[in-house]
């Protein structure tokens, strides 16, 4: 296989020919070196497969083209490589310092992809930098902003809007909750609280759930947990009491 060639192929569109050139490529061995270049110039299924079987961080550069790949691209590329951060991050405790001093902004902007899976990973991976303050500031900052911005948006919606418009909203905000709900300490305390009243004030239950969580994981708002204990709904309750 001339990788070179390969790579500037135009995106097959036929799915036959897709999953055809994706067990190709299964088929053969790459070297780190290829694998990175499909990463940077690849079609889908190429950017996608080397995602999956990038085998080490050899430097920086291996790290920017990984986190290049996390954010405006196709789902499935996006997926591959969040899944594959993380694998590196678990494995490695020495990898999370270097990863911290450029995936701050780009976590952020993952943690609110329209994929949930993709969600998920990132926030597991954040989690895995917290303790180093040049990353958590960042990313804290854009988890805020990111939530205010929600609150902005569903404020101004009306019923006439289409529902799909403002559950791109809710989604968003329900997983800027999921990650303050592991970076509570880190956020402002006022900033923090003004987002736990309006978040308990939602007529979405999923937000009073998440909301709750973040109020129990963290001890704090006990006034506002005292609410949420007495909310209309059970997985609401049921977070506030026992979670």
């Amino acid at each position: 296989m001339n990788i070179d060639e390969n790579l500037h192929d135009s995106f097959y569109e036929n799915k036959d020919e897709n999953f055809k050139h994706a067990l190709n490529m299964c088929e053969q061995s790459f070297s780190h070196k290829e694998l990175k270049f499909m990463l940077k110039e690849g079609n889908i299924p190429q950017r996608q497969y080397a995602a999956m079987v990038f085998d080490s961080i050899e430097d920086d550069s291996d790290i920017n083209v990984l986190l290049s790949n996390l954010t405006g691209c196709d789902g499935k590329i996006r997926e591959a490589v969040a899944g594959k951060i993380n694998e590196f991050l678990k494995a490695n405790i020495n990898l999370r310092s270097k990863f911290s001093k450029y995936s701050g902004e780009v976590f952020a902007d993952a943690t609110i992809d329209i994929n949930a899976n993709i969600c998920r990973l990132v926030i597991d991976s954040a989690v895995l930098l917290k303790q180093h303050s040049d990353f958590t500031k960042i990313y804290v900052n854009k988890i805020l902003n990111y939530t205010n911005q929600s609150f902005d948006e569903l404020d101004k919606f009306i019923f006439r809007d289409k529902k799909y418009v403002i559950n791109k909203q809710l989604f968003k905000l329900y997983w800027c909750l999921e990650a303050l709900k592991y970076f509570a300490d880190c956020a402002d305390e006022k900033i923090l609280h003004k987002i736990l009243e309006k978040s308990i004030s939602q007529k979405e239950y999923t937000i009073r759930e998440k909301a709750a969580e973040i109020i129990v994981k963290n001890s704090i708002c006990p006034e506002l947990l005292t609410k949420l204990k007495k909310d209309d709904n059970y997985y609401v309750r049921q977070a506030a009491l026992y979670h």
